[in-house]
């Protein structure tokens, strides 16, 4: 897992600071008993998800691997096997 760059990108990284300040939000709020503060939380939350995918379909994200590319790796692995 270490070779691969899975959620370094900027659609992860934004995706994700996003969500942890809703969780912030959300736990500080659950703390002081305040309801509609926790809820604006996990909406902050919901909002890191949206934003993060959109970041991806936007260009942002880690690109699909082809399925050559895929069979490739394999065919590779298997010689290296031999």
């Amino acid at each position: 897992m270490a070779g691969t760059s899975h959620g370094h990108t900027p659609a992860a990284w934004t995706g994700v600071v996003i969500a942890f300040i809703g969780f912030c939000v959300s736990g500080a709020f659950m703390v002081v008993a305040n309801p509609l503060g926790f809820w604006a939380g996990l909406i902050v939350v919901a909002i890191g998800g949206v934003v993060g995918y959109a970041m991806k379909l936007a260009g942002m994200g880690m690109p699909k691997e082809s399925e050559a590319s895929v069979q490739a790796r394999a065919n590779a692995a298997q010689a290296q096997a031999h």
